[in-house]
């Protein structure tokens, strides 16, 4: 079959170095699948019957520290960051997988046939070279326009030879919004425990991309029905029929999904995602028949949640930063629920909590948590109180805290005794740099207080009060500004 693709230049060149040299090359794998649905490829693959040892004489840097024979050539001066690294490897065969991830004996061969054997899936086993040759010997192109995941050959094989391809076919699911054939379904679930050979690692990668896909819940939701989210994730399978009551009109888990689906739909970071979904994890445990028209209680849920997603999050090797901040977002996923309470000091302690770069994660994470209730957005004029009273605590504060010189600093200068006086110099110099903040400078602030120091204390409490008015004054247009901004 013949197609045409568009692909780079550098690719192109990299293609026809190979086949000048005598030798065949193909594209490979998922950025021939991604041409073909006409996405961009994230990783530009291929394939060739040179060895290892010729594939680095015909490039100027490469390197190639492996035992399965890919070589990764070095484009340094590409200003495209997917193309600096280009992976050829040679046609091989590969045989015994005692680890169930990797093979146990490599042969280097001379037929694209072999390669494509290989591979794991049929949209994954097609390979294209320069003349526009789609090579598809396992119906992937079909399989492509059918919206199907299926492995090349018998599943129960690809899926001993490799575990980690059960995940990868839930991850395809997710991306590409296809549908896994019966066949590779009902494998997957019978060979689902070969997962415990797999290193968290490369389970906690398939995850990422898996909650970082178009279709983050529909993955989840493919992976217990599959029988393999149990062996990474069981706390969130626990939320299974646990009815909530009140204002929820699902369960834990179909609350936690959902809010997953949301942030998703609106692509927020990884950090908001797995708040979203881990959020409520400590429910099922924190679960008490309640009173009255309350059937259940779940008091200190965010505590426990908090626990249990540390647990989840050291043992799937989450990156440390990651943690600290997933395990914020989630001990303090509660603080806008009751907005009723929420005063000023309340959101400025909350930003001491989770820092200034995160509180408008918590506010995602709020937006995530209501959609998944089945609740209509955010009342638009609540959400932007909410707003006003974040922007206005993370505003620089108009206090004498701003100037470059402190009471000590003052009292250095001046030789004024602790006492009434050192404030109200204090604050006459907060008022002068309101009014010129280029005065804002340590040497100009000295001068200024020794002159301040001269006056009498009537003159110098009328002086400080004036630099209280001009704060006051200030401050409040500034505030005026914010809450126009959000039509407050």
């Amino acid at each position: 079959m013949k197609i045409e693709l568009v692909i780079p230049s550098v690719i192109r060149e990299t293609l026809e170095n190979l086949e000048n040299k005598g030798f065949l090359a193909y594209l490979v794998g998922g950025c021939v699948r991604d041409l073909i649905l006409n996405k961009e490829p994230k990783d530009w693959d291929i394939t060739t019957d040179a060895t290892p040892e010729k594939i680095t004489e015909l490039f100027p840097k490469t390197v190639y520290e492996n035992d399965f024979g890919t070589v990764t050539v070095i484009n340094e001066k590409e200003e495209d960051i997917r193309l600096r690294n280009i992976e050829i490897t040679p046609f091989r065969l590969e045989s015994g997988y005692t680890d169930k991830r990797h093979p146990d004996q490599i042969k280097f061969s001379l037929k694209l046939e072999d390669d494509l054997a290989r591979r794991d899936f049929t949209i994954n086993a097609l390979a294209w070279d320069l003349k526009g040759q789609l090579t598809d010997l396992y119906g992937g192109v079909g399989d492509l326009k059918a919206g199907i995941i299926k492995t090349v050959g018998n599943p129960d094989e690809r899926f001993q030879e490799d575990a980690l391809r059960m995940l990868r076919a839930v991850r395809f699911s997710a991306q590409l919004g296809f549908t896994i054939n019966t066949e590779t379904e009902k494998s997957i679930t019978e060979n689902a425990d070969l997962l415990k050979f797999v290193s968290m690692e490369r389970i906690r990668d398939e995850f990422i991309k898996t909650i970082m896909s178009p279709g983050a819940g529909l993955g989840l939701r493919l992976s217990h029905k599959l029988n393999i989210l149990r062996l990474f994730l069981l706390e969130l399978e626990l939320g299974i029929g646990i009815d909530q009551g009140g204002e929820h009109i699902y369960d834990v888990w179909e609350h936690s999904l959902r809010a997953l689906e949301h942030a998703a739909s609106k692509d927020f970071d990884l950090e908001v995602r797995l708040t979203a979904l881990l959020h409520d994890v400590g429910k099922p445990k924190s679960r008490r028949e309640g009173t009255g028209a309350k059937k259940w209680t779940f008091y200190g849920h965010e505590v426990v949640s908090e626990k249990i997603t540390k647990q989840i999050l050291d043992r799937l090797k989450f990156p440390n930063k990651t943690k600290e901040t997933v395990i914020k977002l989630v001990r303090n996923h509660m603080f806008f629920s009751d907005p009723d309470k929420i005063t000023l000091s309340a959101v400025r302690r909350i930003i001491a909590k989770v820092g200034p770069d995160h509180i408008w994660d918590l506010m995602k994470v709020r937006a995530c948590d209501r959609i998944g209730m089945g609740r209509p957005k955010e009342d638009p004029y609540r959400l932007r109180q909410y707003e006003v009273m974040i922007e206005e605590a993370l505003r620089q504060p108009t206090s004498v805290a701003m100037l470059k010189i402190d009471g000590q600093g003052v009292m250095d200068v001046t030789r004024e005794t602790p006492g009434p006086r050192v404030g109200w110099i204090l604050h006459a110099l907060l008022e002068k740099v309101l009014t010129d903040p280029a005065l804002n400078e340590e040497n100009i602030l000295k001068d200024l207080a020794i002159d301040l120091a001269k006056l009498s204390n009537e003159e110098l409490l009328k002086a400080g009060e004036e630099g209280k008015e001009k704060r006051d004054e200030v401050e409040q247009k500034e505030i005026k500004v914010i809450k126009k901004r959000h039509r407050v």
